[in-house]
């Protein structure tokens, strides 16, 4: 039985997940930025709305928490089927093998009801918890992208691991 269920974001979660960021903020400082403000918010869900882009908050199954989140996104399809991979754990829910539950769970559906071939994570090199997971998640490293993504104004060298989710 699975301890986390994953669902689509919605205005009404709002509250909790600014909440959520705020006490995750020294987890998340060196990595990502997430919506910290009710505008911010109000522009990722629009944003994770549109036609080439998913997103996925990963909610503890006892608790309804949201312990995390998966965006899937620059979905590209036709002969490519591919898309990039963001994720991040909220405090107190990482390192418990949540977060691999949820992206598994999110790389099925990209499979199965999106139609993507590949999926593509970006991940800084001493990121070592986030190269763990995707790595769990039968990930592999293609390569190495420098100053390839601006995180907190200055631009960071990402190493590229990707995932084949489908032999067709």
């Amino acid at each position: 039985m699975s301890r986390v269920y994953v669902r689509q974001p919605l205005m009404t979660d709002q509250a909790e997940f600014l909440e959520t960021v705020r006490k995750s903020s020294a987890l998340h400082a060196a990595w990502v930025s997430p919506p910290a403000t009710a505008e911010q918010f109000g522009l990722y869900l629009e944003k994770r709305h549109a036609i080439n882009s998913a997103a996925f908050l990963i909610c503890h199954a006892a608790s309804d928490e949201i312990v995390g989140v998966v965006n899937v996104t620059n979905i590209i399809l036709g002969a490519f089927c591919s898309a990039y991979l963001g994720y991040y754990a909220f405090a107190g829910y990482e390192r418990q093998g949540l977060m691999q539950e949820g992206l598994l769970s999110v790389m099925a559906h990209a499979r199965d009801k999106l139609g993507l071939h590949r999926l593509e994570a970006n991940i800084q090199p001493d990121n070592a918890p986030s190269i763990a997971l995707v790595k769990k998640c039968g990930f592999s490293l293609e390569g190495y992208s420098p100053q390839y993504l601006k995180i907190h104004g200055q631009w960071r060298d990402h190493e590229r691991w990707a995932v084949i989710l489908s032999a067709n």
